[in-house]
């Protein structure tokens, strides 16, 4: 067992003795081991090429790359942050179609203080052509600006039949917010009582001033073109007997036609081709010397089409500008001067001469819907940032004023005819009227005699 133990214990300590020896050899055979592990850091000279070769590619490239990255975040602090609209005015307007430039004016006051979507002031939005039919549409479109809480002026031009509605679901959510209404469709004591402002065109001097200026250029008869619903709206129906008794004291013969409401079954396109047929056959009945005016901008374009063509007068427009139809009706090509109104006035009456329309048409050197569109923007912001006040009436002008430079303008503020009473808030304005080939009249000048302002 002694033998035993003796040979084992002698093993181990040749084990052990062999392990410390190999052990020992190690650190030296390792050695080597780190050498290679530090020139690997080391040898990234490869490694460094890398960081070389970016500095090199930067030399290169520099112009390429970075020129492209640099405008974006160029543009971004421009229409970020520091450039953010402090508040947001909603701008509702009718389509091409229908009211083609108060929505031109909308775009106007986009190209001046940017579109919400893009970080600026304003949100614009359409109604639909068949707003009669869809008027609830057009309330919930309305009503529904003022769930933005940035949202602190809504304006509605045309404000057709369904914005007092609206703005009293918006009176309802938000009291912070002014309420505009250009062109009230509606009658005066209903808009009235939810706008904060209602803008018209001065219908009651004009149904004198348009028969004034028509008999001034030539014209022996006048023929008026409507419909029931437009007849129902108080302003329109007191301007159309406005004019049957100026008629009458001019002595020129008044004589009223109906034509389809395009917002009815028959559309736009319904509405023009009546137009289109009708003309040449009241030219017909009432002769050469008559003088047009109809109620609706849809009727227009067709209208001055066949007058140019076949004889008759036009003085303006319901909502005139040199833009609401002339363009369409004679074929005019103005995308390179959009937005340059005396170029445009210009190119218009170059097409109406060469139509053979001199001295027999006319309009408003401006877009009334145009004007009014931008100017209640405009109104509207300086209202916000404490620059004017919303009764401020001279204020409003400056700012119709900035968009119509070298027109004239009148205007007053609106009598309710029932009570004598004056509205403060219900504006009534208009431009004197400019007839191709002559000219200015300066209608603004005529004085309307006293007695048209009590017709009902």
């Amino acid at each position: 067992m002694n033998k035993q133990k003796l040979i084992v214990l002698v093993i181990v300590l040749l084990v052990a003795v062999g392990g410390w020896m190999m052990m020992g050899n190690k650190p030296q055979e390792q050695a080597p081991a780190p050498q290679p592990q530090a020139e690997q850091p080391a040898e990234p000279a490869p490694a460094e090429k890398p960081a070389e070769a970016p500095a090199e590619a930067p030399a290169e490239q520099p112009a390429e790359e970075k020129p492209a990255e640099a405008p974006a975040p160029a543009e971004a602090p421009a229409e970020a942050p520091a450039e953010k609209a402090a508040f947001h005015i909603g701008i509702c307007t009718g389509t091409v179609s229908q009211s083609e430039d108060d929505l031109r004016g909308a775009e106007r006051l986009i190209e001046e203080y940017g579109s919400v979507s893009d970080g600026g002031m304003i949100q614009h939005i359409t109604y639909p052509d068949n707003f009669m039919v869809e008027m609830e549409t057009t309330i919930a479109q309305i009503s529904g600006l003022a769930d933005d809480p940035l949202m602190k002026a809504i304006i509605v031009n045309q404000a057709i039949p369904g914005t007092t509605e609206a703005f009293r679901r918006v009176r309802e959510k938000r009291s912070d917010i002014l309420l505009f209404a250009g062109e009230a469709h509606e009658d005066p004591g209903v808009i009235e009582s939810a706008a904060d402002l209602v803008i018209n065109c001065d219908n009651i001097a004009r149904g004198y001033l348009i028969v004034d200026a028509a008999k001034k250029m030539g014209a022996k008869e006048f023929v008026h073109i409507s419909f029931p619903r437009h007849m129902s709206y108080e302003l329109l129906s007191r301007r159309r007997n406005i004019m049957e008794a100026a008629c009458n004291d001019l002595g020129i013969g008044f004589h009223f036609e109906t034509a389809p409401d395009p917002t009815s079954d028959v559309g736009v396109a319904g509405a023009q081709q009546f137009i289109l047929e009708k003309v040449p056959a009241w030219l017909e009945k009432y002769g050469k010397d008559t003088a047009f005016f109809c109620t609706n901008d849809a009727h227009t374009e067709p209208l001055l089409k066949r007058i140019a063509e076949e004889g008759g007068y036009f003085v303006e427009a319901d909502l005139p500008s040199p833009l609401m139809g002339y363009p369409g009706a004679l074929g005019i090509e103005l995308s390179d001067v959009k937005g340059d109104w005396p170029a445009i006035l210009k190119r218009v009456e170059e097409a109406v001469d060469a139509k053979g329309g001199a001295k027999r048409m006319g309009t408003w050197a401006y877009s009334y819907g145009y004007t009014t569109t931008a100017a209640l923007g405009e109104f509207a912001k300086r209202v916000l940032e404490g620059a004017a006040e919303v009764e401020d009436m001279e204020a409003l002008f400056e700012c119709y004023g900035k968009y119509t430079p070298g027109a004239k303008w009148n205007g007053s503020l609106y009598t309710d005819i029932a009570t004598g009473v004056v509205k403060n808030n219900h504006i009534l304005v208009y431009q004197d009227t400019y007839v191709f080939g002559l000219g200015y009249l300066g209608m603004t000048e005529v004085e309307v005699p006293e007695k048209y302002f009590s017709i009902k």
